[in-house]
């Protein structure tokens, strides 16, 4: 078996240096890159005096996010996990509600629902999506729910189900139709986590869009970064306002006053990091250019090998592929810590997906519903390196 093994991760690794180029040593799985104006803003931003978290580079970017997602509001904030908590609660999340996230997620998802003293739910993944199934959604809930008062109250725990949240997976939008109807005959609020999916749209609406309000996260891995930071972002005037005002301690306006009308918190985004976006923001278009051409790239690479696939977003939908990943079949799909290794040992910085949350100690004991597809996908789920430039080393291949 570990000849298979060795024959097979030989295989692949050339495939994969086909089109990622064969001069470096070290090819990292995303890397963030500064090719326009981030040294000039941040200067800039500087020698302005405000670097805080005030300045026009704030306001600048997040007018720039907005319209990005095609929303009217854009709160910068320190990372996406707080953007993605502030959300919940001005969507009105409440201490002991429940919320329902798939299992298959990075971390954070689950982390802001417990911030705000919330209980994660876990529920299933879709093959082709990699997010939330709407079909075993509604299911899942058909069975265990029952509506009052407007009310979906999960009869086995006895809480309030009150939110939903679709995470677009590697850039991957959800099937948003099918989940927005599962939400409005459970009376849920969708809180869309778009941290890796900013430039990908469904059906032509851009992510961020799709539901009541969002998050995005700009760490430094994401398609464009602040350093760390996120936005919150959302059609509804009122969320925006409570948003803004909520994560900047509260403050009420006034030319001297220090007045707090709440408690609340400093999640504020600098000026610095919001100078680091803005020139960010202006290579965005291309950069989604390159995550195509890369895609392109490796599907042509991959095409024909036996049981394994490049995942693609489906038809009515447009990934900026933020990281691309191999689906493992037949029998490679035990061969993927194998992989990994060889891989790795290659020089080819990949790796699994996340752990599936309800197998991390602190949510065990959380609600979940059948999970089948997620703990098979977790098995066969290989990312490989994703970095925008990675195009340009591809850019002479037949796609």
């Amino acid at each position: 078996m570990a000849q298979f093994g060795n024959k097979i991760t030989q295989n692949i690794a050339q495939r994969l240096r086909q089109v990622v180029g064969q001069g470096k040593d070290f090819v990292p799985l995303h890397t963030p890159e500064f090719l326009g104006r981030e040294k000039e803003l941040v200067l800039d931003a500087i020698e302005s005096g405000w670097v805080s978290s005030v300045g026009k580079y704030v306001d600048d970017f997040e007018a720039g996010i907005a319209d990005v997602c095609g929303v009217s509001h854009g709160v910068a904030v320190a990372n996406g996990t707080v953007a993605l908590q502030i959300c919940m609660l001005v969507a009105g999340v409440q201490p002991e509600d429940e919320v329902l996230i798939p299992a298959l997620t990075f971390v954070a998802t689950a982390n802001a629902v417990s911030h705000i003293g919330a209980t994660p739910h876990f529920v299933d993944s879709a093959y082709d999506t990699l997010g939330l199934c709407p079909i075993k959604l509604a299911a899942h809930l058909n069975e265990i729910v029952d509506v009052q008062d407007g009310r979906s109250i999960n009869r086995k725990t006895g809480k309030t189900i009150r939110a939903i949240v679709p995470v677009h997976v590697f850039g991957c939008p959800v099937d948003m139709d099918g989940l927005c109807d599962v939400a409005q005959r459970f009376n849920l609020v969708i809180v869309e986590d778009a941290a890796e999916s900013l430039g990908s749209t469904y059906k032509g609406r851009a992510c961020g869009s799709l539901g009541d309000i969002a998050a995005l996260s700009f760490n430094g891995n994401k398609i464009i970064t602040t350093g760390g930071g996120g936005v919150v972002v959302t059609d509804n005037p009122d969320w925006g306002t409570r948003a803004k005002h909520i994560t900047t301690t509260a403050k009420t306006t006034h030319r001297w006053a220090f007045e707090h009308d709440e408690i609340a918190f400093n999640f504020r985004m600098p000026n610095l990091n919001a100078a680091l976006g803005c020139a960010q923001l202006e290579q965005l278009d291309a950069r989604l250019l390159q995550k195509q051409a890369l895609f392109q790239a490796y599907r042509a690479a991959f095409f024909g090998f036996d049981d394994l696939t490049i995942f693609e977003a489906p038809a009515n939908s447009y990934s900026n592929y933020w990281l691309n990943c191999l689906i493992l079949s037949g029998p490679l799909k035990k061969q993927r810590d194998t992989l990994l290794d060889g891989l790795n040992d290659c020089g080819l910085m990949c790796r699994p997906v996340w752990n599936l949350m309800h197998g991390l100690s602190m949510y065990a004991e959380c609600p979940r519903a059948d999970l089948s597809v997620a703990e098979d996908l977790a098995q066969r789920i290989i990312n490989i390196p994703s970095s925008s430039y990675l195009a340009n080393a591809s850019s002479g291949l037949a796609l």
